[in-house]
């Protein structure tokens, strides 16, 4: 099986910008897609599914690299690097906090903009599944992430934007054990949170996409008791 290219969105309203992180990324041997626009980026996404990682100018007219994230975060845990010409400490701060993984400041080398897309992704691991508009698990399940929802034997089960972008984050790594502490941290990164309220969620998205005639053998989210849950790799 051949690796999967890793999928870059870029999104810049300076075309000059644009056309450098594009190249840049491209021979570092990406697959990317570029917008000029929040908005263009958005249609994007509806179109041809999630990027692995949003490359995102922060100030650009219309839809800012803030909102951006705010409305591409509300079904998803997409990680983004912001580009930002204000190195101002509380842009930084907020942009770190609330919406993205890391920053870079214009002007910028290539050497630096690979080297820190390589470092976000690594730190947040690939998605096991390929994010396209409609992501197929298997023959009774798809997940439209950009219009939160979960398509379960044909019926379309809408989603609560923190069902998706739990689903999100434990589908990144599936196969694998996410820690209890770290799904709490990406789902509510500003507020102190115990395991009950993430309980609460997945009690509600199981109902929706797990089989309801077998409740005690759960097909998709499984519990590692006193580590965490994961989604079953069924690739």
């Amino acid at each position: 099986m051949t690796e999967r290219q890793q999928r870059i969105l870029a999104i810049d309203d300076n075309a000059y910008t644009l056309r450098l992180v594009e190249f840049t990324l491209r021979e570092a041997g990406f697959r990317v897609i570029t917008a000029i626009s929040g908005e263009e980026a958005l249609e994007q996404i509806e179109t041809t599914g999630l990027p692995d990682l949003g490359i995102v100018d922060l100030h650009m007219p219309g839809i800012s690299g803030f909102e951006f994230a705010h409305r591409v975060h509300q079904y998803s845990d997409l990680p983004l690097i912001m580009l930002t010409a204000v190195n101002h400490e509380a842009t930084v701060v907020e942009g770190l906090e609330e919406h993205a993984e890391d920053y870079i400041v214009k002007p910028f080398s290539p050497g630096e903009l690979v080297a820190r897309t390589r470092r976000v992704l690594r730190r947040i691991g690939e998605f096991a599944y390929d994010l396209e508009p409609q992501t197929r698990i298997d023959e009774r399940l798809l997940i439209d992430f950009p219009n939160r929802t979960a398509i379960v034997e044909g019926k379309a089960e809408a989603l609560t934007p923190t069902e998706t972008k739990l689903l999100y984050i434990l589908m990144r790594k599936a196969g694998s054990t996410v820690p209890t502490e770290y799904i709490l941290r990406r789902l509510w990164p500003m507020e102190p949170v115990f395991e009950d309220r993430l309980h609460v969620h997945l009690h509600r998205l199981r109902r929706k996409i797990e089989d309801r005639k077998d409740k005690t053998r759960p097909r998709y989210i499984l519990s590692e008791r006193g580590a965490g849950y994961s989604f079953r790799d069924l690739r």
